[in-house]
């Protein structure tokens, strides 16, 4: 039986930024890594940076409205952008993305790390948040952020981070982009190789 065989519009490319950036909010915008990096097409970048988004930049209402701040001192970041698909499908890839970086923590620390997922987020304990995260639409994709503390520090609630794991931030973001790329290539072939009923 032959094998599938991925194609370019199969594909998510994925790039770890070597230089650190400041995550602003803006940063969630279409073509951002094709402007700033060259990958045209669904991609995923990795990289790590401050947090500070202002509230003109917030993309989640309901943060707005509650008047919370998205800010830390050192995060280790991803954003994501795809092609003709649906928010509802972003959405569900922010969510698979959560999973494999919790299960990645757990992999690398060699035992269970405690964390839970609720939603998008991930936790530690009853209340220890490790992440944040949003989907988005833009006129010609979806986006996705999500970020990981790499430090307690600067966090405007109770925190874990990847210090408390004792792991890499990069070893992290490299092996969570390798991981979602194939998630994603196999999310794809899923689609095209059944027939309609």
């Amino acid at each position: 039986m032959a094998s599938l065989t991925a194609s370019r519009n199969d594909s998510l490319l994925t790039q770890w930024i070597e230089q650190p950036m400041k995550y602003d909010g803006s940063q969630l915008s279409p073509l951002f890594s094709y402007r700033n990096f060259g990958l045209l097409g669904s991609s995923c970048i990795g990289f790590c940076g401050p947090c500070d988004v202002s509230p003109s930049e917030m993309v989640d209402l309901e943060d707005l409205r509650a008047g919370s701040a998205i800010r830390g001192s050192q995060m280790l970041h991803f954003i994501v952008e795809i092609f003709d698909r649906e928010l509802f499908s972003a959405v569900c890839l922010q969510r698979l993305l959560a999973e494999i970086i919790r299960s990645t923590i757990e992999d690398m620390t060699g035992r269970a790390a405690g964390l839970w997922r609720e939603g998008d987020d991930l936790y530690r304990g009853e209340d220890r948040k490790l992440s944040i995260s949003i989907a988005t639409s833009s006129t010609v994709s979806q986006l996705i952020h999500f970020a990981v503390n790499i430090s307690n520090e600067g966090t405007p609630v109770a925190t874990c981070s990847l210090e408390d794991f004792g792991i890499p931030a990069e070893a992290l973001g490299r092996t969570v982009l390798a991981k979602l790329a194939l998630e994603y290539e196999s999310l794809v072939q899923a689609t095209r190789k059944v027939r309609p009923v």
